[in-house]
């Protein structure tokens, strides 16, 4: 039988992740295999409530508490590398814990896993449900991705690994930095299922645009040697197309490249193999509460 550990990281909300897990335990009553959740506590702030709901479709649930708050990104990277080192697995689900991943695909996931058991199985958005304005910046993100690296990424974080490519993330620096743009560096052929973004239970989404930037250039910090060459050419042809017509106007375009450039050297930092080799010392205690 599979053993499925289903990762999910949260800061203090825990309202939406007992949620998540009802409704996660509920959806794997039917599916084959051993699941079990591992919640990556990134440093609440929040006293964590008693889990009063009775989950039995989970073989277990452990809370993962860390020292310090490392962010999103981090906090999931720890938990694989946590997961690959000390958990018996099969495969990893990571799973946003508000409900914006929505738990009905989880079935679509396992399904797939039949068909190409050692394939990565991707949660690509089809309907998104944000209003117009992200929407379209999200949209621009997606093109300003393919335009400068080449990489089509319909996906966050919300995938099904296979035990091989979890060993293959957390040793990649850039999985401390960005969990999709290090998986579509290490994995050329992935499989995939339509995913809708699903509501929050509780609260506002804490995807901002500023957020959605920061995203968005952390996932291309992943391919800069290929952004540098890209952006260099850019530069190169546009210039030379704007011979005698130079002017502020014409200008913004450089200067946008220019800083976009600068940025995703600052971001690529972040892939730090140090950090991440130590992450799992950002562990302050390990709590089974099923």
């Amino acid at each position: 039988m599979r053993k499925i550990k289903v990762l999910i990281p949260v800061f203090n909300d825990w309202r939406s992740v007992f949620k998540l897990l009802e409704n996660i335990n509920s959806e794997v009553s039917t599916l084959e295999g051993e699941f079990s959740v591992i919640i990556v506590n990134d440093a609440s702030t929040e006293s964590r409530p008693e889990l009063l709901a009775n989950l039995d479709s989970l073989k277990s649930i452990k809370v993962i508490n860390m020292k310090e708050n490392k962010g999103h990104a981090r906090c999931n990277a720890a938990g694989l590398k946590h997961v690959n080192e000390k958990e018996d697995f099969d495969y990893i689900i990571p799973m946003d814990g508000d409900g914006e991943d929505r738990p009905e695909e989880l079935s679509l996931l396992i399904e797939k896993i039949k068909n190409y058991p050692d394939a990565v199985i991707t949660a690509n958005r089809v309907k998104r449900s944000e209003g117009f304005l992200f929407k379209f910046c999200y949209l621009f993100h997606k093109y300003l991705t393919l335009v400068f690296t080449g990489q089509t990424i319909k996906y966050g974080n919300y995938t099904c690994l296979p035990k091989f490519i979890v060993n293959e993330m957390v040793n990649e620096p850039a999985t401390w930095s960005s969990f999709s743009g290090s998986l579509a560096k290490l994995v050329k052929d992935k499989k995939s299922i339509p995913s809708e973004r699903g509501t929050r239970y509780f609260g506002s989404s804490k995807m901002s645009l500023i957020n959605l930037l920061k995203h968005s250039l952390s996932i291309i910090a992943v391919f800069k040697i290929t952004l540098l060459i890209r952006s260099i050419l850019f530069l190169i042809a546009y210039l030379f197309l704007m011979v005698g017509k130079i002017s502020i106007i014409t200008l913004i375009p450089v200067i946008g490249v220019i800083i976009m450039m600068i940025s995703v050297i600052a971001l690529s930092k972040r892939e730090n193999r140090k950090e991440f080799n130590d992450s799992l010392k950002n562990i302050e205690s390990i709590d089974k509460i099923k």
